[in-house]
């Protein structure tokens, strides 16, 4: 975990939120003075609009676990996504249509160095290969067996 004080008196306060989401800062804490008399922050996290206080002395225990949340909802988020724009097909033609808007799943023994060649003139390429399962293929020898997600390039 890395941490950085912004004790800039300009810009003002809001060109420096702005600064630090545009970063991608995932917590942000902010301490004024009336917050250092409350002994107490703010907690602004990047993925919800609302702000959270807490006493000073929770910062150490409660700033991990907030980003373990974040990173979790984030994973969480991306699968969903990643669900719901993928096709499964059986075809190099469907494969190269479903890419159009999102991912295709397609046995590579289907697709084939010849299949990558072809999608590649519609600008698709492999993004990554798995097996059945969704998990990572361990062993050379199961090539036959495995599944290509592809997806436009850009």
């Amino acid at each position: 975990m890395r941490a950085r004080l912004d004790a800039r008196s300009t810009p003002g306060f809001g060109r420096r939120v702005v600064d630090w989401e545009l970063k991608g800062v995932p917590v942000r804490i902010e301490v004024g003075p009336r917050d250092l008399d409350a002994q107490q922050a703010t907690i602004a996290r990047r993925d919800q609009p609302s702000k959270t206080v807490l006493p000073l002395d929770a910062l150490r225990t409660a700033v991990p676990g907030i980003l373990d949340a974040i990173q979790d909802e984030l994973l969480e988020q991306g699968r969903r996504r990643l669900n719901a724009n993928t096709v499964d097909v059986a075809s190099i033609a469907d494969a190269a249509a479903a890419a159009a808007t999102g991912f295709a799943r397609i046995p590579y023994a289907t697709l084939g160095e010849h299949g990558e060649d072809q999608l590649a003139a519609s600008a698709v390429t492999v993004r990554c290969l798995q097996t059945a399962d969704g998990g990572v293929p361990v062993r050379d020898d199961e090539l036959a067996e495995l599944f290509a997600i592809v997806a436009r390039s850009y």
